[in-house]
């Protein structure tokens, strides 16, 4: 058997399990390609040799979970966020690509006064791939995180360690901003802002594996987490600190009335890379 034709096997199960033909190919190779230890260019090129004699066996219970909607980061143990590699589990948000604008709005505003020392506070920090990012791009910000699951905060330590930034981010179990207050220049977060009703909407990738505790905000809305949040920020900032935040789509116009009434002012939001609204950038007055 070539690996083009356990590849196609093992892309046909997916197909089957509801998958559509080009995602479950994708995920075959990224799969494959960490099993075995390659890069996308050694897959390519292999795909008409034989393929190693244990690999079908070490691929199949992977397939088989990845069927059932468990999604590839969990399995492999790992996501890519801003070029760097980050260990993730199921007790962690997988980092995503949209999540990436939070750290190019956090670095353009701490550029804008690099005379003096900042420090940065990532509220909610999950796999820690907020925190460790700003502490590897601006190594001389001090940054903290908080996060209120233990497991969360292992991850991030242990993406911290990996990375080389464990002596520069201080991990802290706490709810929002802990004991830091009026000491922040900028506070970066990724709080969970779905709504409980679109549940059901949801990916069973997401809605089935992802952590509730990082993706559903509560209320109506999702936001009253947002809305506890906004005045532990406004009291962890300094006078003219800066909140980035993530939010959802269809979410700015209330935010913004949330952000204005916990004494920021409004300074926009930067959109993804689909055209939605991403980012909140506001300024505590």
């Amino acid at each position: 058997m070539t690996l083009a034709q356990c590849a196609r096997d093992a892309a046909a199960t997916l197909a089957a399990a509801g998958f559509e033909i080009d995602e479950a190919r994708r995920d075959v190779a990224v799969i494959g390609r960490a099993l075995l230890g390659w890069d996308e260019a050694r897959w390519l090129v292999a795909q008409s040799q034989p393929v190693p004699s244990d690999f079908p066996a070490r691929l199949a219970p992977f397939v088989a979970r990845r069927a059932a909607r468990e999604p590839v980061a969990y399995l492999l143990g790992e996501r890519e966020f801003y070029g760097r590699t980050f260990a993730v589990s199921p007790g962690v948000l997988i980092p995503r690509p949209e999540t990436e604008g939070l750290v190019e709005a956090a670095l353009a505003l701490l550029a804008v006064d690099d005379a003096r020392p900042a420090r940065v506070l990532d509220i909610g920090t999950g796999s820690g791939c907020l925190a460790v990012t700003v502490a590897l791009e601006r190594p001389d910000v001090d940054v903290m995180a908080t996060d209120v699951s233990r497991d969360a905060l292992a991850i991030a330590r242990a993406n911290a360690a990996r990375h080389g930034v464990d002596a520069r981010v201080d991990f802290r179990e706490a709810a929002f901003a802990g004991d830091l207050v009026d000491a922040a220049d900028l506070i970066v977060t990724n709080p969970p802002y779905v709504a409980e009703r679109e549940r059901d909407a949801l990916s069973p990738d997401v809605r089935d594996y992802e952590p509730s505790l990082a993706l559903f905000g509560g209320g109506d809305d999702g936001l009253d987490v947002i809305r506890a949040l906004m005045p532990h920020a406004a009291r962890a900032l300094r006078r003219g600190g800066w909140l980035v935040m993530e939010i959802g789509q269809g979410q700015a116009t209330t935010i913004e009335d949330i952000v204005r009434h916990a004494g920021f002012d409004w300074h926009g939001t930067r959109l993804d890379l689909a055209g939605i609204p991403r980012v909140v950038v506001a300024r505590r007055l």
